[in-house]
C-alpha cells in the first residue's frame, strides 16, 4: 500500500484577520501622524504669524488711560469747570453667553434704563465684539449696583467726567464737554486742544479666562493746561441775575449782556437769557444752548448812530454846534417814508444824538456819503470776525459801499438795513471809550500750563477814530444820559455816556410794529471808563418797548453792583483824600514794654492818594481803618479781603511790592493794634 502524504493544514482564518487588522491600524496611525504633521507644520509655519497676533490679542490688552482735562478758573482764580473721576461699565459681548438675560439684569440696576435702552443694549450685547459700552459715567451708587451682579464679561473703565459747580453760571461761555472727553461748545471746544492733555496707555496681561493679571503703563497720561479767564465771576452773576429779571419784567423772548473793560477788551461778563445747565446740556433746547452774544445778529438801530457821529466828527464832516433841520419830522426817499419819533424844530448835531433824530441821522448820513460811512463801518469792528476766543462767532452784515443808494444810506445812518452782533457793538463803544482803539475782545487771561503761566496780550485791531473825536463823541453820549433819552442809566456819584437803541424786528420779511429790539450802551465812569456795558432785549413787551425804559434800568443795575464789587471810586462829588495819622517805622517796630523813642511819640499827617501807587508798588496799609483801606485800594485799582475788625496791623502783598492790576490784598485787622496809633479822624468811621 503506497504511503499517502497528508495535505498541509489550511491556515487558521482569526491569524489572516488578525493581520488585516494590524495593517489597517498601522495604517490609520500612519494617516493621522502625517496628518497632525501636517497640521503642525501649517500651523507653526504657515499660520504662525497670525497666531501669535492671536494669542497677544488673547492674552494682552492695551486700554487707554485717560488724561485728567484741565481746570476752568475766573480771572480771581476761582474755579467754574474742572474733571474729576467717573465709573464707565463696558462689556466683552464674546464672553457673555445670554446677551438678552444680562442687558435685563443691567438695565434693572442702572438709572433711567427705558424698555428702548434695554433692546439697544441687548443687541450691543449680542454682537461678536471683544469690547461695548454698557453705560458711560455711571454714579457711584450705580456702579455698586452693577459690580454686585458679578457678571461674566462686565467691567469698569475709569474715565473722567466734567463738573460745572456754579451750574448754569456762564455757561454759555463755558461750554461743555461730551462723555468722550471732547470739548463739543464754547471755551471747552474752542481751547479743547489745550485743556485736553494727552491720553496714556496701559498694557494688561490676563489669564484663559481674561482675568487681569499684571499691568504696566506703557505711557502715562499728561494732563492739560488750566484755563484763567476774562470772567468775573461775580460780575458775571450780576450780569445774569439783572438780565433774567430785566427779560422776565417786561415779557421778553430773550435777551444778552457784555461787560468788558475798555481798555484791555477783556470779558468781564457774558450773559445770554434763556441760559441753561452744562452738567445737564442734553437735556436743555438747541435754542438755550446759542451764543446769542457772538451769535445772533440783530439790527441796533439808534445805537449805531455812535459810528455815524464818530465818522461825521472824524471827517469834519459836522461840527458839535452845526445846527440841522428836522422841523418837517420825516424824510422821503421815493415812495418811502421816514418819520422821527417826536417833532423837533433845528437841533444841533450834538441834539441830533442826544434826541435820538432819526430824520437828522439820515442827513448826517447823506453829507458823509456810502463810501466813508462805510469805512467806518469796517473801522469799528463790523462785518467781520473779532474774537478767535470764540467759535461759530458770526462776522454780521454790511453792505459794500457800491451797492448803497440814499434809501440804503438812509438806513444804515440809523441803524437800520445792517446786521452785527452784541459783541460787535460793545467793542465798538469801548473803542469810543478807550480814546479811538479798536481791541480784540477776549475771554481767555491765561494759559496756565506745567507751572508757566502763558498771558494773553492786549491786542489793537486798528485805530478807529481819534483820541479829540472819542472826547467830543463821549461828551455828547454824556448828554444823552443826562437829558437825553437815556435818563434812567443815570448812576449817583458817577458820569454815565450812553447811547439807546429800538429798532423793529423783520418779521415775514416786513418790519414789525410790535416786536422790537431794545438796547443800550454804555460805558461808566464817563472819563476814566472802567467798565463797557451792553444791553440788548429781544421782542419786550407790556410795559415798553423802547431802549431807554427796557435795556437803561438793566445797565444801570449791574454797574451799580459792578462799580461797588471793583472799588471805583465815585466822579461826581468824590469823597476828599484821606488823611491818616501815621507813626514812623521804628515806632511800630517797637515792642509794646519797650520806651518809645521821641520820634515815634510825636505823628505826622501823611496824605493817602491813588498816586501812591504810580511808581506801581503796594502802598503801607498799616494803621488805616477798614474804611480807609478800602478807599486807598479802590483808588489803585485793587480788591481787599479782610479778616478781623478794627485797623490794619498786616497786610498782603506787602509795602513795596510790585503791583498787579486787579489783584487782591489780604488785610488782617485788630481793634487792639500796637503797630500804629488809631486814626486821627474820629470821624472817619
Amino acid at each position: 500500500m503506497n504511503d499517502v502524504k497528508p495535505l498541509p493544514p489550511e491556515p487558521t482564518p482569526w491569524r489572516t484577520t488578525l493581520q488585516a487588522r494590524i495593517f489597517v491600524t498601522a495604517g490609520f496611525f500612519a494617516l493621522w501622524g502625517l496628518a497632525i504633521e501636517a497640521r503642525l507644520v501649517y500651523l507653526q509655519v504657515a499660520q504662525h504669524a497670525d497666531l501669535m497676533a492671536r494669542a497677544e490679542r488673547q492674552q494682552h490688552r492695551t486700554i487707554e488711560a485717560p488724561a485728567k482735562r484741565g481746570e476752568i478758573l475766573d480771572r480771581n482764580g476761582r474755579v467754574l469747570a474742572y474733571s474729576v473721576d467717573a465709573e464707565s461699565v463696558y462689556a466683552v459681548p464674546t464672553e457673555i453667553e445670554k446677551p438678552g438675560a444680562a442687558a435685563a439684569r443691567l438695565c434693572g440696576v442702572l438709572d433711567g434704563c427705558s424698555q428702548r435702552d434695554r433692546r439697544a443694549l441687548t443687541e450691543r450685547l449680542a454682537r461678536h465684539r471683544a469690547f461695548a459700552f454698557v453705560k458711560r459715567q455711571v454714579s457711584p451708587d450705580e456702579a455698586r449696583r452693577v459690580a454686585a451682579l458679578g457678571l461674566d464679561g462686565v467691567g469698569f473703565l475709569k474715565e473722567n467726567k466734567r463738573y460745572y459747580p456754579k451750574l448754569s453760571l456762564a455757561a454759555h461761555v463755558l461750554g461743555y464737554v461730551g462723555t468722550d472727553g471732547q470739548g463739543l461748545h464754547g471755551i471747552e471746544a474752542a481751547y479743547d486742544s489745550v485743556i485736553r492733555g494727552k491720553a496714556g496707555r496701559i498694557l494688561i496681561q490676563a489669564d484663559a479666562r481674561r482675568h487681569a493679571v499684571t499691568s504696566r503703563v506703557e505711557r502715562p497720561p499728561t494732563s492739560g493746561g488750566d484755563l484763567e479767564l476774562t470772567i468775573d465771576q461775580y460780575i458775571q452773576h450780576i450780569a445774569e441775575r439783572e438780565l433774567r429779571a430785566g427779560v422776565l419784567e417786561f415779557g421778553a423772548a430773550g435777551g444778552s449782556v457784555i461787560v468788558m473793560e475798555p481798555s484791555t477788551g477783556e470779558i468781564l461778563a457774558l450773559a445770554n437769557w434763556p441760559t441753561f445747565n452744562p452738567n445737564a446740556f442734553n437735556r436743555a433746547p438747541a435754542a438755550d444752548q446759542r451764543n446769542r452774544a457772538i451769535q445772533e445778529i440783530y439790527e441796533p438801530g439808534s445805537t449805531f448812530k455812535i459810528v455815524t457821529s464818530a465818522a461825521a466828527i472824524e471827517e469834519s464832516v459836522m461840527r458839535l454846534n452845526d445846527p440841522i433841520d428836522v422841523s418837517s419830522g420825516m424824510i422821503r426817499f421815493g415812495a418811502r417814508q421816514i418819520e422821527d419819533v417826536h417833532t423837533y424844530g433845528t437841533l444841533s448835531f450834538t441834539d441830533v444824538i442826544v434826541k435820538s433824530s432819526n430824520v437828522g441821522a439820515i442827513k448826517v448820513g447823506l453829507r458823509l456819503g456810502p463810501e466813508r460811512l462805510s469805512r467806518y463801518v469796517r473801522r469799528f469792528g463790523f462785518g467781520q470776525t473779532l474774537a478767535p476766543d470764540f467759535r461759530g462767532e458770526s462776522p454780521g452784515i454790511v453792505w459794500r459801499p457800491e451797492t448803497l443808494n440814499d434809501s440804503a444810506l438812509a438806513s444804515v445812518s440809523m441803524g437800520y438795513q445792517i446786521g452785527i452782533t452784541p459783541l460787535q457793538m460793545a467793542a465798538a463803544a469801548s473803542a469810543v471809550a478807550n480814546g479811538g482803539e479798536l481791541l480784540r475782545p477776549r475771554i481767555v487771561r491765561a494759559v496756565v500750563r506745567d507751572g508757566r503761566r502763558l498771558a494773553t496780550e492786549r491786542d489793537v485791531l486798528r485805530r478807529t477814530v481819534s483820541t479829540e473825536t472819542a472826547a467830543a463823541l463821549t461828551g455828547i453820549m454824556e448828554a444823552v444820559v443826562e437829558r437825553g433819552t437815556a435818563e434812567s442809566a443815570q448812576l449817583a456819584g458817577y458820569q454815565v455816556a450812553g447811547k439807546t437803541g429800538t429798532a423793529a424786528k423783520v418779521i415775514g420779511g416786513r418790519y414789525s410794529t410790535s416786536e422790537y429790539h431794545a438796547s443800550f450802551i454804555g460805558f461808566v465812569p464817563s472819563r476814566r471808563p472802567a467798565l463797557t456795558i451792553l444791553v440788548v432785549i429781544d421782542s419786550p413787551h407790556g410795559k415798553g418797548y423802547y431802549g431807554g425804559i427796557v435795556a437803561a434800568p438793566i445797565f444801570k443795575r449791574i454797574a451799580e453792583a459792578s462799580l461797588r464789587h471793583l472799588g471805583v471810586p465815585p466822579t461826581i462829588n468824590p469823597m476828599p483824600p484821606v488823611l491818616v495819622a501815621s507813626a514812623p517805622r521804628d515806632a511800630r517796630e517797637a515792642s509794646p514794654g519797650e520806651a518809645k523813642p521821641a520820634s515815634a511819640r510825636s505823628t505826622a499827617l501823611l496824605q493817602v492818594r491813588a498816586s501812591s501807587a504810580t511808581e506801581g508798588l503796594m502802598p503801607d496799609l498799616h494803621g488805616l481803618s477798614a474804611r480807609e483801606a478800602l478807599r486807598t485800594l479802590a483808588q489803585i485799582g485793587l480788591a481787599a479781603r479782610m479778616t478781623g475788625n478794627g485797623f490794619v496791623v498786616d497786610q498782603r502783598p506787602a509795602p513795596g511790592v510790585p503791583l498787579e492790576r486787579g489783584e487782591t490784598c489780604d488785610l488782617t485787622l485788630n481793634r487792639l493794634t500796637t503797630t500804629a496809633p488809631a486814626p486821627s479822624r474820629g470821624t472817619s468811621q
